[in-house]
């Protein structure tokens, strides 16, 4: 198995980024013309330290959840999402819409993230805040 790195580790992909998938599995979804179309979506969450994304709607999984009365929580099986090697995906880029490799650049004193085309990657500025928030309504839409 291999062991998880020490110290900071930095990833080109951040959390909100819109992604393609470039291998494995969800690189070969056929459309219903049989046309194949790769998955796109958006990053979930991000696991640099293992090199490992989430992407909404990708790679989805079973988990079997044991009712818990203590927490109101019922049981059941739910869906969710497994994470996925983050060799496996590519950014989008945002002038073309086709995948793209990720370079940092210094401009004017801070460092930016640009697409092969030299356009500007958006920073999208997520924090826990507005995770959790999202969380709650994404939670409130189900009910």
């Amino acid at each position: 198995m291999k062991t998880a790195k020490t110290g900071t580790v930095k990833s080109k992909i951040k959390r909100g980024d819109q992604v393609v998938f470039i291998a494995g599995k969800e690189y070969n979804r056929y459309d219903s013309a049989g046309k194949r179309q790769p998955y796109r979506g958006k990053v979930l969450a991000v696991d640099a330290r293992l090199g490992k994304v989430k992407v909404e709607g990708a790679a989805m999984v079973k988990k079997h959840v044991k009712p818990v009365p203590q927490l109101n929580r019922e049981g059941g099986i739910k869906e969710q999402e497994a994470w996925v090697n983050v060799s496996n995906v590519a950014l989008i880029d945002p002038e073309t819409g086709k995948p793209t490799r990720v370079k940092v650049e210094v401009r004017d004193g801070k460092k930016v993230r640009v697409a092969k085309s030299g356009k500007l990657i958006p920073e999208l500025g997520w924090t826990r805040k507005e995770a959790k928030k999202l969380e709650e309504e994404t939670a409130e839409e189900e009910k």
